[in-house]
């Protein structure tokens, strides 16, 4: 199969995944942009791509699109430096066309790779994999619900090497896909002299948008963990929750068995049903 049996055939795979990738990277910055302003509006975008099917299935793509990029750039990596023989070792001054980036893109993936593991600990295991397991995170003596996302973002943010690491990897983020971005364009065959430059321009516009808010957000989470307590973001999250409950029972239709439904009331008592959630 040429996909797999030729030098194009697994640039384009790389390509192929990497621009699946990128719209993910863009994604996840756009749905983090929703905790600066509206952090209840987060948890509930987090409670939508809870465990539900729907969301485990783009997770489990998601994680087989990370795997096979990550294999075919080892593989290519390993392919041309086999080319290569010794004449690697060689000092040889490059030409001005061969970026940094592209004769580190392996360096700058382990670097992402490191960094998303960090992330995929603070966030990922503690909520999604956690609604899967049905065991809620324990921090300070409270059990922190998985969909709790405002306070996950409180809980990692207030750690020291959190902005370090996570910056760090938004830099190396932003070489890989700059590079990436027009690279594999170039490998699906839209290398000729018109199309590349206007390429590289709309990919370092792209990448350099999606990373700095990225970094924006990194800079606004660390400023918000350090200025407010746990406790605080705590109790935030329990009056949206109730707030969020209440509006659901304002919303049912009047006349329902037992219960006045506007005012949530069964002959002057509160319904059992109108009880706010718990954590």
């Amino acid at each position: 199969m040429w996909l797999t049996c030729s030098s194009i055939g697994r640039k384009f795979v790389m390509a192929l995944t990497g621009i699946c990738l990128v719209l993910f990277v863009t994604f996840h910055c756009l749905m983090n942009g929703v905790a600066l302003f509206w952090p209840s509006g987060y948890n509930a975008v987090c409670e939508f791509l809870g465990a539900n099917w729907y969301a485990l299935v783009a997770t489990i793509g998601l994680a087989a699109l990370f795997i096979i990029h990550i294999f075919y750039a080892v593989w290519l990596t390993l392919q041309n430096r086999k080319a290569r023989g010794n004449d690697r070792y060689d000092v040889v001054s490059k030409p001005a066309q061969v970026e940094w980036a592209s004769q580190n893109m392996l360096v700058l993936g382990i670097v992402i790779l490191a960094f998303l593991v960090v992330h995929m600990i603070q966030f990922w295991a503690k909520m999604q994999l956690a609604e899967i397991l049905h065991c809620d995170y324990m921090h300070e003596g409270v059990a922190v619900p998985p969909a709790a996302g405002s306070l996950f973002i409180q809980i990692a943010f207030s750690q020291v090497y959190t902005p370090i690491v996570y910056i760090a990897g938004f830099i190396a983020l932003w070489f890989h896909m700059n590079h990436g971005m027009w690279s594999m364009f170039q490998s699906a065959g839209w290398d000729n002299d018109t199309w590349l430059p206007r390429l590289k321009k709309i990919g370092c516009w792209w990448t350099t948008i999606v990373v700095a808010l990225f970094i924006a957000e990194a800079v606004v989470f660390t400023v918000r963990a350090h200025s407010n307590s746990f406790e605080q973001e705590l109790k935030e999250y329990v009056e949206s929750k109730a707030s969020t409950h209440a509006l659901q029972m304002d919303a049912l239709v009047p006349g329902m068995p037992g219960c006045e439904a506007a005012q949530g009331t069964c002959g002057g008592d509160v319904c059992p049903d109108a009880q706010p959630e718990n954590l």
